[in-house]
């Protein structure tokens, strides 16, 4: 739901105005301080700000440099009376999006709001087209696996199959769907990422389908689907393991008449998306376990690429360290020139259990310790260079053995779920994730932390 921050010190024309935007399912604030307005725009992203021209003691021109200062993405609509149209036209010089004169009829403002939006849109893809091409040279690697990566997203982008992306957390799944949305010919359109895992359970229907005003409490206005809303382009279902059994039920039905139904609404929708859905779970045997159905596995399952973990990457560790290492300067603003010899030793003896994320991570938090030129064995974790071996122990490895390690993690750490994820090297979400599907049962007295 697009949000639009009003700002005019006429207390009864702005309650009217955000009457009008809220009827047409927009999410207005309003505010009748111009000294308000920097505070607001910095806690949170407004997609449109309606602003008066003249105010007691600011002026909209100071209010658009201040606005574009804080949030450049956010669009400018300048209202204004007619006296004032030749300062108006100066504002959109000054940054703003466009002017409107007072009075205006509703559909007047309504229509200018819809264009606004749109740029905003527009401005958003661009971006992130731009962070793809960023990101594209490490991700590409040169590596041998990384190679055979590359060539399978190159021939399966251009056809219409669903794809399902395997491999261990933090290996870039969600930037292989990107890759291959963005070199199929759905390019132009939307590409949503949908975290699974992360909705609740009583919403899931209403987050994928939408639902209408009243369906359901706290259903006060219509609300579009995921499936809508990435109509003509591609829905990536990160963590799709994490599904309820219902909910796979309703995605199947989806997947093979193409319809949808919001909440509360005899209507069907039919709807045109690629799905590409993305997991670190073995789904085979989730269906062993009868926690994900066949059916759908086969549906999303048309063509699959396996994203090979970093250890397996070799040839591309100081490839990626140094793409990182550029990411980090940019952002900490630091001019780190690279490593000392013993710390890229180190990076290519060490396993990255945690894989490119971890290693994103490692890397920033060593250019913002960095003093030098270079980073030192200093600025890295000492397990990188000092990897203790009864970590090791508990890696999982594969899955005969997963159930008996996790639970002999578990006791030796008092059953403390955070402590057992820390050896395990895998993310609380995903130990509860493995509890669930091993179906394994812990003393009412354990630690649920």
């Amino acid at each position: 739901m697009a949000k639009i921050l009003i700002v005019d010190d006429d207390v009864t024309f702005c309650l009217m105005l955000k009457k009008l935007l809220e009827k047409h399912h927009y999410q207005a604030t309003t505010v009748f301080s111009p000294e308000e307005v920097k505070r607001l725009v910095r806690q949170e992203f407004y997609d449109v700000v309606l602003t008066d021209l003249r105010m007691p003691g600011v002026s909209g021109m100071d209010l658009i440099q201040m606005i574009k200062l804080e949030s450049p993405e956010t669009q400018i609509i300048m209202m204004t009376g007619y006296a004032d149209i030749s300062t108006a036209i100066q504002s959109i010089k000054q940054g703003a999006f466009n002017y409107i004169p007072k009075p205006f009829l509703p559909e007047e403002i309504l229509n200018i709001i819809r264009e606004a939006l749109e740029e905003v849109t527009k401005n958003h893809q661009a971006k992130n087209h731009q962070n793809n091409l960023t990101e594209k040279n490490f991700l590409d690697g040169i590596s041998k696996v990384s190679v055979r990566l590359k060539e399978y997203i190159a021939l399966v982008a251009p056809t219409p199959l669903s794809v399902l992306i395997t491999g261990e957390s933090g290996t870039g799944k969600e930037y292989v769907a990107r890759s291959i949305h963005t070199l199929s010919t759905r390019c132009d359109g939307p590409f949503l990422a949908v975290d699974c895992g992360a909705i609740p359970k009583e919403l899931v229907a209403s987050e994928f389908f939408g639902h209408v005003k009243g369906s359901f409490t706290g259903a006060v206005v219509d609300k579009t689907g995921h499936f809508e809303a990435a109509n003509g382009g591609t829905l990536f279902l990160d963590e799709v393991g994490n599904l309820s059994y219902a909910t796979q039920i309703q995605l199947l039905r989806t997947l093979q008449e193409r319809l949808i139904k919001p909440v509360g609404s005899s209507r069907e929708i039919p709807v045109d998306v690629r799905i590409i859905a993305a997991t670190n779970e073995n789904l085979i045997l989730a269906q062993e376990q009868g926690n994900f159905r066949e059916d759908l596995y086969h549906r999303l399952n048309e063509f699959q690429i396996i994203v090979p973990p970093l250890r397996e990457r070799g040839e591309d560790i100081m490839l990626f360290v140094r793409h990182f290492l550029n990411q980090a300067n940019t952002v900490l603003e630091k001019c780190v020139s690279g490593f000392e010899p013993a710390v890229e030793t180190a990076f290519m003896e060490y396993s990255w259990p945690g894989n490119l994320r971890e290693m994103k991570n490692v890397v920033k938090r060593a250019t913002l310790l960095a003093s030098g030129k270079l980073i030192t064995l200093n600025e890295i974790p000492a397990e990188i260079f000092n990897p203790q071996k009864k970590d090791d122990q508990f890696k999982l490895f594969n899955e005969e053995n997963e159930s008996e390690l996790i639970l002999k993690v578990l006791m030796s750490v008092g059953y403390n779920k955070s402590k057992a994820a820390r050896l395990l090297k895998i993310d609380r979400k995903t130990l509860y994730n493995k509890l669930d599907l091993y179906k394994i049962e812990l003393p009412e007295k354990s630690n649920p932390h």
